[in-house]
């Protein structure tokens, strides 16, 4: 005859998380991950106006720099939140895509400026969603 208390197993291993738990910690993960990216746009778009005046009416440098300082403020963040290098590097990655995949078209002058600007705003969205996808566990804990 064994004997064994509940507690001892509960104790070896807590009881995982729902998976809605789990959805719900990567969608907040997500929005955390866009706050850290408008903290870092607008803490930094000052600074490189007084840095470079005129910048804003070049559209490849802007939306360059723009996507830089996005970046920066989502790689404070995720290092902060004690993340790896490489999945920083993943997110930046997929932050400066978008932006980068434009410039084709921008430079057979199929897009303007502003379509560059905003286009490689609203494709950083999926973009993002599509690193947290890649690696899912790490931000689903």
């Amino acid at each position: 005859m064994t004997t064994s208390t509940p507690d001892s197993t509960a104790a070896e291993h807590p009881p995982a998380r729902s998976a809605t738990r789990k959805n719900l910690r990567f969608a907040l993960h997500y929005a955390e991950m866009v706050v850290a990216m408008l903290v870092g746009m607008f803490a930094l778009g000052p600074l490189w106006s007084l840095a470079w005046p005129g910048l804003a009416d070049l559209a490849v440098p802007s939306a360059l720099v723009m996507a830089t300082n996005m970046t920066v403020g989502m790689a404070l963040w995720m290092r902060l939140r004690k993340h790896r290098w490489a999945p920083i590097a993943e997110m930046s990655a997929a932050m400066f895509a978008p932006f980068l995949l434009l410039l084709v078209p921008y430079a057979f002058g199929v897009l303007s400026g502003h379509g560059l600007m905003m286009g490689g705003h609203l494709l950083m969205f999926p973009a993002m969603l599509a690193a947290m996808l890649w690696r899912h566990h790490e931000y689903r804990h």
